[in-house]
């Protein structure tokens, strides 16, 4: 049975359908039901979390319908939104063709910024600082 969604008139979210209307911040969004039949909520494999400040990534391996993989990217970022906090999401969709290039382009991209544009910069701390961060806590 495909998942039927909320898509809120006048805005570009869309939200899971939770019934005939959705509130947020306190007002009801007015609302249209559409359905799913994509399959872009496949069942993930492999899911790696990265935490960056108020930015955390997460790389998400999924399988399509017919046992094809492909690696979804998401950007998740935390705003405050009155007492409350809403996250704002962008999502890439990398398929297994495209795996080495985009690896290669990320890869030379980053060492032209460590070589050419921050040579004196000490990138060896921050990853101390994430091995420090994720260690587990010791009582002495």
């Amino acid at each position: 049975m495909p998942k039927k969604w909320l898509i809120a008139l006048n805005s570009r979210k869309v939200l899971p359908y939770l019934g005939s209307y959705i509130i947020k911040n306190k007002k009801i969004l007015k609302t249209k039901t559409v359905e799913d039949n994509r399959g872009y909520d496949r069942e993930e494999i492999f899911s790696k979390k990265v935490k960056a400040g108020k930015r955390t990534y997460f790389f998400d391996v999924k399988s399509t319908r017919a046992n094809d993989y492909y690696l979804t990217i998401t950007e998740s970022k935390r705003k405050a939104n009155g007492d409350s906090f809403t996250y704002e999401k962008h999502k890439i969709f990398l398929y297994k063709e495209d795996f080495f290039k985009f690896a290669e382009a990320l890869n030379e991209s980053v060492d032209y910024v460590k070589t050419e544009l921050l040579p004196d910069v000490d990138f060896d701390q921050y990853e101390q600082e994430e091995e420090e961060s994720s260690s587990e806590l010791k009582w002495e």
